[in-house]
């Protein structure tokens, strides 16, 4: 007899129907002998519900505020999949983020789990209880609902693996598993059979919307593997764990982030620590910066350019215009009608040729480069938002990811 945590995304459980699959799924664990944890998202299109309504009192709400009505949407979603337990006969109970221990710091609507108390958690699943806990929040030190950004319940699901010791943790969402790109732009995309929690976390943060970014970091450092799987079908879904096929693959998959903009901050003086002016005043107030690019400009100046999401766009311009006569630029330009193609793949390592072949493929496409940021697994290149599908679709045929294959 194990611990078992299966996590319902927002489509999984969006009407009276699928949550009772759901509940039946969670029920033959259960019938195994296993202790059951029950994850869920609010319902299909509920949190942006949420976000509307609140746009309707308060175009700039705090972010508090936010959390206090966002958290709603999984609460509704824990009662009814409770209910649909219980109608079919089975003990359940269903917890909010706070009561089952999850406590988070306070950087509200993007908060990180610090720890979580299993006391009462254990308790419930000890009286033989399925438990179904609320994804996506938690509790700070003040005792107010923190939520943990989109995407989040991943992380509350892997979360409570590692505390728990679980033995498995699975991901039902509505696509069977992890595809070398979106299916929907790709419709030859090829699913993989596994892949290793470093090719999934590039994937993850470059825009892959299958799993949160920061629950594959906790189901790596705790060694977890996670299953990503249909609630709609019984197909084998993607593992991710530690490491994937021996044979690594050249490229895993190519993913598209449309959700951000460039920032350049135009005539910087060409001296030490103007760039650590520039982020530490962006760190200060917790604004993620990803691709960099520093070049020299005219008369001993420098520009630099950098991304950030979309939704920090505001906040970044703000700051940096606040601070204009400190920094010392001459102006701060941005575009928010960009996306960024990355591909993503272990065997990228050991072979010089892969950057060339991808630019080889935008080129043959048409597509212009504006950034581009490697690691020794990624290739990133920021482009024109118009020709993000078609550089997916290029980049993907130039590979032959079709041709993997391997989790069909």
């Amino acid at each position: 007899m194990g611990i078992v945590v299966q996590k319902y995304g927002g489509t999984s459980v969006a009407d009276k129907e699928r949550i009772f699959r759901a509940a039946r799924r969670a029920i033959a664990e259960y019938e195994k002998g296993n202790k059951v944890v029950v994850v869920v998202s609010a319902q299909g299109d509920t949190t942006d519900e949420l976000i509307e309504k609140a746009k309707e009192i308060n175009e700039n709400p705090s972010k508090r505020e936010m959390d206090m009505l966002l958290s709603t949407g999984e609460q509704i979603s824990i009662a009814l999949m409770a209910m649909a337990i219980e109608k079919l006969g089975y003990p359940v109970i269903s917890l909010t983020g706070w009561q089952a221990g999850i406590k988070t710091d306070s950087n509200y609507s993007n908060a990180r789990i610090k720890e979580i108390d299993t006391e009462r958690l254990q308790r419930e699943l000890d009286k033989r209880n399925i438990v179904v806990v609320a994804g996506f929040q938690g509790i700070n030190k003040y005792d107010d609902i923190t939520t943990l950004g989109r995407g989040g319940s991943d992380t509350t699901a892997v979360a409570l693996a590692a505390a728990l010791k679980a033995d498995k943790c699975e991901i039902y969402t509505d696509v069977d598993g992890v595809y070398t790109a979106d299916p929907r732009i790709v419709p030859n995309a090829s699913k993989l059979k596994e892949i290793s929690y470093d090719e999934m976390l590039e994937l993850a943060t470059l825009g892959a919307k299958v799993l949160h970014n920061r629950s594959v970091e906790l189901a790596k450092k705790y060694n977890i593997p996670i299953v990503v799987r249909s609630s709609f079908n019984d197909n084998e879904g993607t593992v991710v764990k530690e490491v994937s096929s021996v044979e690594k693959l050249l490229v895993s998959g190519v993913a598209c982030d449309k959700d951000i903009a460039r920032v350049a901050v135009i005539g910087v003086e060409n001296v030490p620590g103007k760039a650590f002016q520039i982020f530490s005043l962006l760190a200060k107030e917790n604004i993620n910066v990803d691709i960099i690019l520093q070049s020299i400009g005219r008369e001993k100046t420098k520009d630099i350019s950098f991304t950030v999401s979309k939704n920090n766009l505001k906040q970044t311009l703000d700051v940096l215009t606040k601070n204009l006569h400190i920094i010392g630029a001459k102006d701060i330009t941005y575009a928010d009608n960009v996306a960024k193609v990355s591909i993503v793949g272990a065997g990228m390592v050991n072979n010089p040729g892969v950057a060339a072949t991808m630019f080889e493929a935008l080129y043959d496409a048409g597509i212009n480069i504006e950034m581009i940021s490697t690691s020794e697994i990624k290739i990133s290149v920021l482009i024109d938002e118009k020709d993000a599908e078609k550089a997916v679709r290029a980049i993907h045929d130039k590979f032959k990811l079709h041709l993997l294959n391997n989790g069909k």
